[in-house]
């Protein structure tokens, strides 16, 4: 009497589409216009608040969960990072409004301590787009400037450092930007558009 066993292997072929451009347009749209601000286009108000809670944070976190499922740890952390990175700036202007927050308010040295964190993390990621495109070195680079920037212009109380960061930020989302349109482009028309390096 023979036995014979048969074995199934089953393939299962991920077909969701690529959250990159969603979180990159989360980020880039945030970033251009928070620092048109730094750079005194406009005072702080609801649209760059509505903008950070919505877009630069709500939408990069769904980008950084579709990031996992494509097995991408950069793009998850990034995303899921960044859009984090939004919901506490804006926690950061807002609890303090609320009576309950009111002694809560961070000054500029402990805002300083949280850019500088957020500069170190972006060094970091910085160096793991070496493995990636040009547009992603040239976001990550203009990021880490920016963070170290904005946190010597706080740590210092030097407003023509913080000008000067905002005009830095906004080419470092106008970058953002033009990879999330490179993106969906390129995909579109099924070749090179726009290069990303």
């Amino acid at each position: 009497m023979s036995t014979e066993s048969t074995v199934t292997q089953i393939v299962i072929k991920d077909t969701s589409a690529n959250p990159a451009p969603l979180g990159l347009l989360g980020f880039g749209t945030t970033t251009i216009l928070l620092n048109l601000h730094n750079a005194g286009c406009y005072p702080l108000n609801s649209m760059i608040i509505g903008m950070g809670l919505f877009v630069g944070g709500i939408a990069q976190l769904i980008a950084g969960v579709q990031e996992f499922k494509k097995n991408n740890t950069f793009g998850a952390t990034a995303f899921c990072a960044y859009g984090s990175f939004w919901l506490s700036l804006i926690v950061i202007w807002l609890l303090p409004k609320t009576g309950a927050g009111a002694a809560l308010a961070s000054d500029e040295k402990a805002l300083a301590a949280y850019l500088f964190i957020w500069g170190l993390f972006t060094l970091f990621m910085f160096f793991g787009s070496l493995r990636l495109s040009r547009m992603l070195q040239v976001v990550f680079a203009t990021l880490t400037v920016l963070f170290f920037l904005l946190a010597i212009g706080d740590y210092t109380g030097n407003a023509g450092i913080k000008t000067f960061a905002g005009y830095e930020g906004v080419v470092c989302g106008l970058s953002a930007f033009y990879g999330s349109v490179a993106l969906v482009l390129n995909e579109v028309y099924g070749k090179t558009v726009l290069p990303l390096g």
